[in-house]
């Protein structure tokens, strides 16, 4: 019997082990895609990894405030089946997102939080991969007129080196188009 407990305990680490590996590890600190994840998780596989990027926002003013310098770190999470990013600024205003893929509505959700301010609700933003290698999501979002419209959130330029990313809000028929954040990522890249 004390045999049988023995073969047990020695076989759950191991059992534990081989489920989880895909999260970040000493070899893989950015983890790695679940093969049973859907195929989509590989929209942001070109980010994933670490960039020294140039985040600018509006002032109250409406004009652009100074550039500042921010890492954005990008890594797969929940075993390789969702992808969790964070901003770390040098302002301290940090901020993060989890990203997962719904397969039955074929998009992207991606839940935001803030160390700004306290998040009791996580904004949601949903959308895909445009046909030219974009990743654009929106959420619902009146214009402080009252103007119906969306935030919409835009990574384009995807490359090794790096991103662009945009914040803006959009009309229903996205012919006005006000930014609001704007981040270039385009310094070089860690894996």
């Amino acid at each position: 019997m004390k045999t049988n407990y023995l073969l047990l305990a020695l076989s759950i680490p191991l059992f534990s082990l081989a489920q989880y590996d895909y999260e970040p590890s000493p070899e893989n600190p950015f983890g790695a895609p679940n093969p049973e994840a859907p195929k989509e998780l590989l929209d942001y596989a070109p980010l994933i990894g670490e960039c020294d990027c140039k985040s600018q926002s509006r002032k109250q003013d409406q004009t652009w405030a100074e550039p500042i310098p921010m890492k954005w770190r990008f890594k797969y999470i929940m075993n390789g089946m969702a992808i969790q990013d964070e901003t770390l600024k040098a302002d301290g205003r940090h901020s993060g997102s989890i990203r997962q893929f719904i397969a039955d509505s074929t998009k992207w959700y991606v839940h935001y939080y803030s160390a700004a301010a306290p998040t009791p609700t996580l904004g949601t933003w949903k959308g895909g991969k445009t046909k030219e290698g974009a990743i654009v999501l929106y959420k619902d979002q009146k214009a402080p007129n009252g103007t119906e419209g969306y935030s919409r959130l835009t990574f384009s330029n995807i490359n090794e080196k790096g991103f662009k990313w945009i914040g803006e809000w959009v009309d229903t028929t996205e012919s006005v188009a006000f930014p609001f954040w704007k981040i270039d990522c385009t310094n070089g890249k860690r894996e």
